[in-house]
């Protein structure tokens, strides 16, 4: 057995008896995660099923649509959010129990297109204007939204691309625009892009001084309070299996 099988299943097992080995009774958790994190979410969650005997329900939207949801009264235990704006406020408004939250990933902004050789000079590019189509995520409800407009403002150049800009519910509908080519270029989440499975395109990583830091937290709400499985999912969430999910997909860890 190769040594990094070895270890994951090493990991697994300390896991295993973290949760809980002995477990009588397996149970259900329902999740709303922010839609950045798609892609290491269905990665981890048969990680978790494998080690606690628990299921997982999952919703993904954007942060600022899911946290309207749980304001009335969706059945959500878990929530994973994409900044720690809205898991702070679950907490203040007790939605959410205090003392759980907790960040779980430091997230990337990028700009990326389908498409190769489309700049070398990213600040120079954008500048130049010469594109129809620039997606973001909107900015009132999707993290990496406003962390895209941030950037244009550090770069001075939010008024000057208005008119260039499509806005996504979402930064998975963000990124849909533009792989599906729909908008030459967008600002997307950097995971979303090691998660893509077609032509690697032309990417830039900004530099996170040009944004605020994205701190992605994690909250147990309160209809999952002193429910095993929700406890157990953001138990997981800390581990090593589960951050090294997280790592693989381009996030950072705290």
């Amino acid at each position: 057995m190769k040594t990094g099988e070895t270890m994951m299943k090493r990991s697994l097992l300390m896991v295993l008896a973290l949760l809980g080995a002995t477990q009588v009774h397996a149970d259900e958790v329902s999740v709303a995660v922010a839609a950045n994190f798609t892609d290491a979410t269905r990665d981890i969650i048969p990680l978790f099923e494998q080690a606690s005997g628990h299921t997982v329900k999952v919703s993904f939207g954007s942060t600022g649509k899911l946290y309207a949801q749980i304001e009335n009264g969706a059945p959500f235990e878990v929530f994973l959010a994409a900044d720690s704006k809205r898991p702070e406020k679950a907490e203040a408004a007790g939605l959410a129990v205090s003392g759980s939250r907790f960040t779980y990933a430091m997230g990337k902004l990028a700009l990326w297109s389908s498409q190769g050789g489309m700049w070398s000079d990213a600040g120079a590019w954008l500048k130049a204007g010469d594109f129809q189509k620039l997606a973001i995520a909107n900015p009132k409800t999707a993290p990496y939204g406003l962390a895209a407009e941030q950037v244009m403002q550090s770069l001075g150049m939010w008024d000057l691309l208005q008119s260039k800009l499509v806005q996504g519910d979402s930064i998975a509908q963000t990124f849909q625009f533009v792989a599906s080519g729909n908008a030459r270029a967008g600002f997307v989440a950097g995971s979303q892009v090691y998660g893509w499975q077609g032509d690697a395109g032309t990417l830039w990583e900004i530099p996170q001084s040009l944004y605020e830091p994205i701190r992605q937290q994690a909250v147990l709400l309160a209809k999952g309070n002193q429910h095993a499985a929700a406890e157990a999912f953001l138990e997981f969430l800390k581990s090593d299996a589960a951050r090294a999910v997280i790592v693989r997909y381009g996030y950072g860890v705290e």
